[in-house]
């Protein structure tokens, strides 16, 4: 166990204890489901798959049956952690050859084209068949009355609608759903998803083999060829969930920190701790210009290693081991100028060759049995891919679109069968072999960046679980999006960081701009474990939608 002193474990203002089950989610009502489930006796994993499913309702824009999951698990009986990625496949008729022919210079981020296989119910039954203790057809009972009957758009909702308005006319499925005879939801009005009832109902009753070979897939794959997509219904039938034991990780002060394994980017997390373990943080004081700047330089460092050497591992194998050891950071780490902002990142030598070159929503689980779940799922960019599959009511993602390159030789071009690299990533934190952390955030390329920020704050700056969802964050920009990736670099920093300390930021060559007052850092979703006394601490960070729920 990693010595704490009870007196640096405090509890602070808004955050929602208990000694029992806890779910925290952006949506309340997803949470009052999760919590709903561990009540009547299912454990944590029986309550990941009734608030995904209730959150692909009440959370439209962010994930749903269209989208994908990436999932740590950690099972207290056998104390094993272990990992499942949902990402779909793009289609085989999907080459680089067949965009640029058409014109294309970057992906398409909408429409048919841009849509993965969705892996979400797939996840959902395989959790429940290796360790759930409730049927499918019962833990989506919530999600199937709530697009039945209807939920009230909240105030933040109701701005993605506004924002997205013109964009959700473009095709009939999607407008007759997401707009009101084409103008937006507002804040108060009710969403009925009829369709979508519709189709969870057949899924309750017939799981994958449903969603992915019958009436339901063949629906979606009509609707995506007809408006032009390149999927067959035979692409659809193989879909399957990978998973594996134990994810990857490594150390930080003593803690254990896994994260969700590639196609998940979760390695950048590792890689940006093993960087910042060789800092006295704490000692460097606390969101000032120093360690602003070092963080966000170890974060360069860990993006432009992304992006040189990550890509499918089914397609090509990764230098994983390497770039997540030690031995790798310690080399890296000489790369940062403490006193000058970096403008030009180039990707870490390894010693192994290398061949060839949104919107999200996440919750956290956690049982009386010490069960956990840390779970992400997402339609890319959400409401920007706009296209609904025919009577489904399904909501496509774009990841297809969105994740892969035209740049001929990138490791993440577009290939018939691949998977690209995906912005998702989830954690989960060990002290002495049993959850102490559990905790992850919507937010593109902002995710791995947020997430070293929470973990920091409450390792190396012993916050409490709203102190650390609370407390300031900074963004450096741009990340691994294709569209954006050529941008010049910017860092912002939030409300709350000196003037003077911002001063000195730009003097040491930052590009700097300051968040507008209120404009949140995240959505993160935390809860912690007092290894002491068990009792779980859990928050949603300010300035989103969410909640706490405990039984």
């Amino acid at each position: 166990m990693v010595d704490v002193p009870t007196s640096d474990r405090r509890v602070g203002a808004g955050t929602v204890l208990s000694k029992g089950g806890m779910v925290c989610s952006i949506s309340p009502q997803a949470a009052s489901a999760g919590a709903s489930v561990l009540r009547d006796g299912g454990n944590a994993f029986d309550a990941a798959v009734a608030t995904a499913a209730v959150e692909g309702v009440t959370a439209p824009s962010a994930c749903g049956l269209g989208g994908e999951p990436f999932v740590l698990m950690y099972e207290a009986k056998t104390g094993k952690t272990f990992g499942l990625s949902g990402s779909g496949k793009a289609p085989m008729a999907a080459t680089r050859d067949y965009f640029v022919s058409r014109g294309y210079q970057t992906m398409p981020l909408s429409g048919p084209l841009a849509a993965a296989i969705p892996g979400e119910v797939d996840a959902y039954v395989g959790i429940l068949e290796r360790y759930g203790t409730r049927p499918l057809s019962k833990l989506l009972e919530p999600a199937i009355g709530y697009a039945e009957e209807g939920y009230p758009i909240s105030e933040r909702q109701a701005r993605g609608f506004e924002s997205n308005a013109e964009r959700l006319t473009h095709y009939p499925d999607t407008k007759k759903i997401f707009t009101k005879d084409g103008k937006p939801y507002l804040p108060g009005d009710v969403l009925v998803q009829t369709d979508l009832a519709q189709t969870l109902k057949r899924v309750a009753r017939g799981g994958t083999e449903e969603y992915y070979r019958g009436d339901t897939a063949r629906e979606m794959v009509q609707a995506l060829e007809a408006a032009g997509g390149l999927y067959q219904l035979e692409e659809f039938a193989q879909h399957e969930s990978e998973w594996y034991e134990p994810p990857i990780s490594t150390t930080y002060r003593g803690y254990t920190v896994y994260a969700t394994s590639p196609p998940s980017q979760g390695f950048l997390v590792l890689e940006m701790l093993n960087l910042l373990e060789g800092f006295d943080l704490a000692g460097m004081g606390f969101y000032n210009a120093d360690v602003t700047h070092a963080m966000v330089e170890a974060k360069k460092l860990a993006f432009a290693d992304r992006n040189r050497y990550m890509r499918d591992p089914a397609v090509m194998p990764i230098p994983l081991d390497e770039l997540i050891s030690k031995e790798f950071s310690d080399q890296r780490r000489r790369d940062i100028d403490y006193d000058r902002a970096a403008t030009k990142i180039e990707a870490g030598s390894l010693s192994a060759p290398v061949a060839g070159d949104g919107n999200t929503s996440y919750f956290c689980v956690i049982d009386g049995e010490g069960n956990a779940v840390s779970f992400i799922h997402s339609l890319s960019s959400g409401f920007t891919g706009s296209f609904v599959a025919g009577s489904t009511g399904v909501l496509m993602n774009n990841r297809v679109g969105r994740g892969f390159s035209l740049v001929e030789g990138h490791p993440n071009v577009i290939e018939p069968g691949k998977r690209t690299m995906h912005t998702l990533n989830a954690y989960m934190i060990f002290d002495d072999d049993k959850p102490y952390m559990i905790g992850g955030t919507p937010g593109g390329d902002r995710q791995p960046q947020w997430n070293v920020q929470v973990i920091t704050s409450v390792i190396d700056y012993r916050m409490d679980v709203m102190e650390a969802l609370s407390a300031p964050k900074w963004v450096s920009m741009p990340g691994t999006d294709p569209a954006t990736i050529d941008d010049p670099i910017t860092l912002q920093v939030g409300h709350g960081m000196e003037p003077e300390e911002v001063e000195k930021l730009r003097a040491k060559g930052h590009s700097v701009t300051e968040l507008p007052t209120g404009a949140p850092a995240g959505s993160s979703k935390l809860i912690m474990v007092d290894p002491d006394t068990g009792v779980r601490m859990g928050g949603v960070a300010p300035l989103s939608d969410g909640q706490v729920a405990v039984v």
